[in-house]
């Protein structure tokens, strides 16, 4: 069904699915701007999966996340956008 790259559980009833994404150049946009439709669409696909093989997961509110990654002097900075898009 594809893959899902973070999976965390955040405050007591919200369930969180983070897409990571890293571009070493920013020319076309950062790594946020790679989640396009299509990308979107395996992940929700991916996260219904989830949800039937894990049912007690599905009473929990979801949100969907993108890790933004940008290369840094020393690592990575990290532009974290909760909520990026719904499902």
């Amino acid at each position: 069904m594809g893959e899902l790259d973070l999976i965390a559980r955040a405050e007591p009833d919200v369930l969180v699915i983070a897409e990571v994404r890293l571009r070493s150049r920013s020319d076309y946009g950062g790594g946020a701007a790679s989640v396009d439709h299509r990308k979107r669409s395996r992940i929700l696909r991916a996260s219904r999966h989830l949800l039937l093989m894990q049912p007690a997961l599905a009473r929990l509110r979801g949100r969907f996340d993108v890790l933004d990654l940008r290369p840094a002097a020393e690592g990575y900075v990290i532009d974290w956008i909760r909520g990026a898009f719904e499902g």
